[in-house]
């Protein structure tokens, strides 16, 4: 008999701070409003992080990825956890799908299905060939360079052909240790900023705009970016359901985040499936429809 139908992850960071930062105190007003539409379904529900050492997961039906936001800081730590729970409960989103999601080498497999990706190129673990011969052939005026497995912009690194020796140590280190990608930078993600779809159950709910602030390319709040509501075209939310329904799963909750190419065309910058913030805070009413989702998937 389980204890808990849903325990929502958090890590250890965000599950109950002493310092009440706006960030912190987004995060929990978001965690909030999930669990609130869960048990308002009469479903029994918990928060915890997901690296605590005395739970035990089988006492749970399911555990809902929220802000599990150190795992790729600590990944093989985080992957042997994956390993070790996943016939303990059960994932949502699913444990295939998460693995998949994980690594950005998956951006090939939904252009191989006909979604519009920037021009990317990908190092495996090891690859001996130098980012400047690398970049050379790319025939690209600007790059950015990043880990497959990364989030918060980590190791994301912006400059030129010609900047590439100032880059080949950090790269170097990195590779001997992780697979690699680079892609032709975007210039219009400094101007229109990225978009961010919130699909849940295969339908769009409501987007975020984020923006870099003057000067830099990264648009996450960790770095100066800024929020702001968007209401798209119909066009582009059928770009960002088509993207979902592109996934090996459905996944039960999705977030697309789309830029302008420099061709003004939109491509997904990522997938997120693991741990995505879907500001429930600008449309609580997102909630209630990711409980009613889970409703449905239950039964």
């Amino acid at each position: 008999m389980h204890q808990f139908d849903i325990t929502i992850l958090t890590d250890s960071i965000h599950l109950g701070a002493l310092k009440r930062t706006l960030h912190i105190e987004n995060i929990m007003q978001e965690d909030r409003l999930v669990q609130t539409a869960l048990e308002q379904r009469g479903l029994k529900v918990r928060r915890i992080n997901w690296d605590h050492p005395e739970v035990d997961w089988s006492d749970t039906r399911y555990i809902l990825f929220r802000s599990t936001w150190d795992y790729f800081d600590r990944f093989p730590e985080f992957d042997r956890w994956l390993e070790s729970v996943k016939n303990q409960t059960s994932m949502l989103n699913p444990y295939e799908t998460v693995r998949w999601n994980l690594d950005k080498h998956y951006l090939l497999e939904l252009a191989e299905k006909g979604v519009h990706i920037p021009p990317t190129r990908f190092m495996e673990k090891g690859d001996q060939k130098p980012l400047k011969e690398l970049t050379a052939e790319t025939g690209w005026s600007e790059i950015i360079l990043k880990p497959v497995v990364s989030g918060a912009a980590r190791h994301t690194y912006r400059f030129t052909p010609g900047e590439s020796a100032r880059y080949e140590k950090v790269f170097r280190n990195l590779v001997v240790e992780e697979a690699m990608m680079i892609q032709e930078f975007q210039q219009q993600v400094t101007e229109k900023g990225e978009v961010s779809f919130v699909v849940i159950g295969g339908t769009f709910t409501h987007a975020i705009l984020k923006k870099a602030r003057s000067g830099d390319f990264r648009v996450q709040d960790d770095f100066g970016g800024t929020l702001h509501p968007y209401d798209p075209s119909e066009e582009e939310i059928a770009f960002a359901e088509a993207v979902v329904s592109h996934c090996r799963q459905q996944p039960l909750y999705a977030r697309v985040d789309a830029i302008w190419d420099n061709l003004d065309q939109l491509a997904i910058s990522e997938l997120e499936l693991i741990e995505p913030e879907l500001w429930f805070r600008y449309n609580p009413d997102a909630a209630n429809r990711l409980a009613d989702t889970f409703i449905s998937y239950d039964h």
